[in-house]
């Protein structure tokens, strides 16, 4: 009974003084090995594969071989892959600018002392658990037929016809439809910055004489500009990789007009058997995201404030 009770503490001292002599308990590694090995095999290994194949001539099957930096030297002179960037760079622009000038607005109102304000954050999240495939067929019949019909009635001519057959409206169709959906998700980021904003500092404000508006700019938005960096970098970032809401709505068209950079990938890689140039064409793709990601984070963090 002696023995039992003096092994138990010689244990415990053993694990006590492993885990000082490591500095991190084994129970870490078993929780971190199994997802770093998930990721590396579903992520990592397809990312390395994508650029081993971008220096082929793979059409996604059968044999291929290598051309080097052919692929890289070729994409420069498509005329479909330049327009693919301008319209991507377009898009994301517009539609992140936009999304977080409405959801800031709507977080300040829901931020205030209005009643429902529970019930219509709740209702203001909806759109974003919602399949952004599903929403754009949605929008599409909206575009398609129901506008349309209701333009002709009220005689509007310059939408009695879809916007989304129309080559330099379309993408503002789809712009429309990603606000919509995106506004959601930067709701509830500003909503937590605005949670950190002391009461007292609008109070002393108000006191000073200072107006609703200049109480936003020089109280509010400089105190929740790391939320506002947030919300800039990962709506840019998404908005580069717009996919599924064009493919919904347009498919790319009017012919190649609302074509993004995802979707030239798509199609060239997977039903035009150009797997190889595609996939020069993604890797192009992933380090201008990563660059452009980097650049807008160390620029914004430049003019966060602290309280």
């Amino acid at each position: 009974m002696a023995t039992a009770t003096t092994a138990a503490p010689d244990r415990q001292q053993e694990r006590t003084t492993r885990r000082t002599r490591t500095g991190i308990d084994r129970a870490y590694y078993w929780m971190v090995v199994p997802a770093f090995v998930l990721f590396f095999i579903f992520h990592t290994i397809p990312v390395l594969q994508g650029i081993f194949y971008s220096f082929t001539d793979s059409p996604g099957y059968g044999e291929w071989n290598f051309v080097g930096l052919a692929n890289y030297a070729a994409m420069f002179g498509d005329g479909r892959i330049t327009d693919a960037y301008l319209f991507t760079f377009q898009f994301a622009i517009v539609a992140t600018v936009l999304v977080n000038v409405v959801a800031l607005a709507l977080a300040i109102g829901l931020n205030g002392r209005i009643r429902l304000k529970n019930t219509l954050r709740g209702v203001y999240f909806v759109p974003y658990v919602l399949a952004t495939i599903v929403v754009g067929y949605v929008f599409s019949y909206m575009f398609n037929a129901s506008l349309p019909a209701i333009a002709q009635r009220l005689g509007i001519e310059s939408l009695s016809t879809s916007i989304l057959t129309d080559p330099d409206r379309a993408w503002i169709g789809i712009v429309i439809m990603t606000v919509w959906q995106q506004v959601a998700f930067a709701v509830i980021i500003y909503l937590a910055g605005l949670q950190t904003v002391p009461g007292e500092l609008y109070e002393a404000a108000s006191i000073d004489g200072a107006r609703r508006w200049g109480q936003f700019w020089h109280i509010t938005f400089p105190l929740i500009w790391g939320f506002f960096t947030i919300n800039m970098v990962l709506s840019l970032k998404t908005n580069l990789q717009v996919f599924d809401q064009i493919i919904a709505m347009t498919n790319g068209g009017p012919g190649t007009a609302t074509e993004s950079i995802a979707v030239v990938i798509f199609k060239g890689g997977f039903e035009g058997g150009e797997y190889g140039y595609q996939s020069a064409n993604a890797v192009v793709f992933m380090i201008v995201i990563i660059v452009f990601a980097f650049v807008q984070l160390r620029v914004l963090q430049r003019r966060e404030v602290t309280v």
